[in-house]
């Protein structure tokens, strides 16, 4: 078992030094863009818009939720990087949307509270991306370290291992996020209708108060004798 361990060391060592050395090796090609997340506030009568830079034939979902202001309701778009207006919706609490294939360049995502004149609004948006350039290169190595004689562990198995807890984890942060988003959009509801309940307790308890003492004044009335005694 040792020796084949050293041997598999020994391949992982040749894949990175190749014949010419660590020169010969392909110059890395753009990062993938990263998963993002933002919460803001939109102001009453405003539009606000965000771009994202995607990769070719990739795959983007886009996930917004209001979760604040009166109505809990927006207007959305998304728009492609050649100016296609790929999403139109109008006052939604929330979405999803996913974009497949993708196309290389800046998306634009638009928010509009213009139909709103008094109240502003929280919102929240996520972005997933899933770009196929990240395994571009995952099999070559693989072939290459591949040993000649069986091995208990194969380098396929420990490949498909991590990537499986990879998504298993990313999808773990992104039901956290969500979740994270619909408490609070929950509080904010709540707090509203808590302040709402409040105010109109407040005007029932100063009705009650200002028809008990007519009550009693009515009663008093009836009972008081309007007559003049002359001696």
């Amino acid at each position: 078992m040792a020796a084949a361990w050293r041997a598999l060391g020994w391949r992982l060592l040749l894949l990175l030094l190749g014949p010419g050395g660590l020169a010969r090796r392909a110059a890395p090609g753009p990062p993938p863009p990263q998963d993002a997340e933002f919460t803001f506030l939109l102001p009453a009568g405003r539009r606000e818009c965000f771009y994202q830079g995607a990769p070719g034939n990739g795959s983007m979902e886009a996930e917004y939720q209001v979760i604040g202001g009166a109505g809990l309701d927006i207007d959305f778009s998304l728009e492609s990087p050649s100016g296609v207006l790929l999403i139109n919706e109008y006052r939604k609490s929330d979405g999803v949307h996913t974009i497949e294939p993708t196309e290389a360049g800046d998306y634009k995502l638009c928010f509009d509270n213009s139909f709103s004149t008094i109240s502003e609004k929280l919102v929240f948006f996520e972005l997933i991306f899933d770009s196929p350039q990240e395994d571009e290169d995952g099999d070559n190595w693989a072939e290459v370290v591949e040993p000649e004689e069986m091995l208990d562990m194969k380098i396929e198995d420990i490949k498909e291992s991590i990537e499986t807890m990879k998504n298993r984890l990313e999808r773990s942060i992104q039901m956290q996020t969500l979740l994270r988003a619909f408490e609070a959009r929950d509080r904010n509801l709540q707090e509203s209708n808590m302040s709402r309940v409040n105010f109109w307790s407040a005007v029932n308890l100063g009705v009650l108060v200002v028809v008990a003492f007519l009550q009693v004044y009515m009663l008093k009335s009836l009972f008081e004798d309007k007559r003049h005694v002359r001696t």
